[in-house]
């Protein structure tokens, strides 16, 4: 299926690794031209080399920045339009909360959750979705998580972040149709991106396991009978930004395999 994307400027925010690199090679493939905002220049200059050798002549900009910053995401917005024209996809998949046992929990923590995760996403769609109104067309496409559905213990503060940017993405949605912008949100759960192989390999150490054991654990959880890969997500990523979902607004997409059977 064509998803109508070939030359369209897609900006993505942790685009250097995991689901947000997978999501650049998808878009790429469809012909898009893409920027990828990340603090690690390194990880930004891999990835951009990755891109170009897997898609000779394909259009890739990077931006390094701090997008806990108002004024640094901001400038990163700036950089990438000034770069590639204006911005027509923006695709938020940068920032994660830390995990912390309840007790442990101060109220700088729940602080710290909402500026790595919730502010790096509202410092980035303010700016876009204002100016994707003024054009009269755009898609903001937030990558949450799945902890703002189901409660974790130790992941309140983080979980906090991620309702909070639900409903900003259902209110956004509503406020901006009709000035001709889409908003909706994906809901991963556990992806074997680069964060959770650190995760398998706490949980090796602590069980005495190899990580493959920790990984095949893992997969003996989930109704599909293993874990998501990051380009599962980044193809219903891809599919919701696109004009041949051009009626999807407001949508909230759980994507852990059924392991949470909710109603909505």
């Amino acid at each position: 299926m064509d998803l109508q994307l070939a030359s369209r400027h897609v900006l993505i925010t942790g685009g250097s690794k995991g689901i947000g690199l997978a999501c650049a090679n998808g878009f790429l493939a469809e012909g898009a031209h893409v920027t990828l905002v990340s603090r690690d220049r390194t990880t930004l200059d891999a990835a951009r080399d990755s891109l170009l050798k897997a898609f000779p002549g394909g259009k890739v900009h990077v931006c390094s920045a701090d997008l806990k910053v108002a004024a640094a995401a901001l400038a990163a917005i700036e950089d990438a339009e000034q770069a590639m024209g204006p911005v027509d996809v923006l695709v938020n998949s940068a920032g994660a909360a830390r995990r912390t046992p309840p007790a442990e929990l101060t109220p700088q923590h729940w602080r710290d959750a909402m500026d790595a995760k919730f502010f790096t996403y509202v410092n980035m769609t303010d700016p876009l979705v204002k100016r994707m109104a003024q054009r009269g067309a755009g898609v903001v496409l937030n990558i949450v998580g799945m902890g703002g559905k189901v409660a974790s213990p130790t992941h309140l503060a983080g979980g906090s972040a991620n309702a909070a940017l639900m409903l900003m993405s259902a209110g956004l949605a509503a406020a901006y149709g009709p000035k001709g912008v889409r908003v909706n949100a994906v809901n991963p759960a556990l992806t074997l991106t680069e964060r959770m192989d650190e995760g398998l390999a706490a949980d090796a150490r602590l069980n005495n396991i190899t990580k493959e054991e920790a990984l095949a654990k893992a997969s003996a959880r989930m109704p599909l009978g293993r874990v998501a890969s990051p380009e599962e997500i980044a193809n219903a990523v891809l599919f919701l930004c696109s004009p041949r979902a051009s009626y999807i607004s407001g949508a909230i997409v759980s994507m852990d395999g059924a392991v949470t059977p909710l109603v909505v």
